[in-house]
C-alpha cells in the first residue's frame, strides 16, 4: 500500500522556479513519489498566483495536473464550517484557507504526510486526534 501525500503551494512554486531556495529539495522529493500528490483547489490557486509572473508559470503548473503528477480535489459542502473553525483555532499562526483545506483533506483521508516548505505552520497544526503532520522533505 502506498502512502498518501498531500502537497502545499510552496513545493509547487519551488519545482517550477529553478532559482527558488527549495527547488532542489522539492524536485528530489517529487521524484520519490510514484503515486499522484493530492491537493485542493485553494492550494492550486495560491500556487498559480505565486507563479503568475514566471514565463509559462501557470501553464506549467497545470501541466503537472494534466500529467497526473498532482490530483486536485474539490471541497465538499461540509468544508466551510470546518475550514472556518480551523482558521480560528490557528489564528495565532495566521492559518490560511489553503492550509485549512489541506488539513481537511488529511482528516478525510486519514493521512498525516504533507509535502510543504511551510514547516513553521505545518509543525503547529494537528489532526483532530492531536497527531502532528509528517513534513517532507526533511530539513537539510
Amino acid at each position: 500500500m502506498s502512502e498518501i501525500v498531500l502537497v502545499d503551494a510552496g513545493p509547487l512554486v519551488a519545482i517550477l522556479s529553478p532559482n527558488d531556495e527549495h527547488h532542489s529539495a522539492c524536485t528530489t522529493e517529487l521524484g520519490r513519489h510514484r503515486d499522484p500528490l493530492l491537493t485542493r483547489w485553494p492550494v492550486l490557486t495560491e500556487a498559480a498566483w505565486l507563479v503568475r509572473k514566471k514565463s509559462d508559470g501557470v501553464k506549467r503548473l497545470f501541466e503537472l495536473v494534466e500529467a497526473g503528477v498532482i490530483n486536485v480535489t474539490a471541497l465538499d459542502e461540509l468544508a466551510p464550517p470546518w475550514v472556518s473553525q480551523f482558521i480560528q483555532k490557528y489564528t495565532s499562526v495566521g492559518a490560511q484557507v489553503a492550509d485549512a483545506a489541506l488539513m481537511y483533506l488529511a482528516e478525510q483521508l486519514g493521512t498525516e504526510t504533507v509535502f510543504t516548505t511551510d514547516r513553521r505552520d505545518f509543525s503547529v497544526y494537528r489532526t483532530s486526534s492531536g497527531r502532528a503532520m509528517r513534513i517532507v522533505p526533511a530539513p537539510v
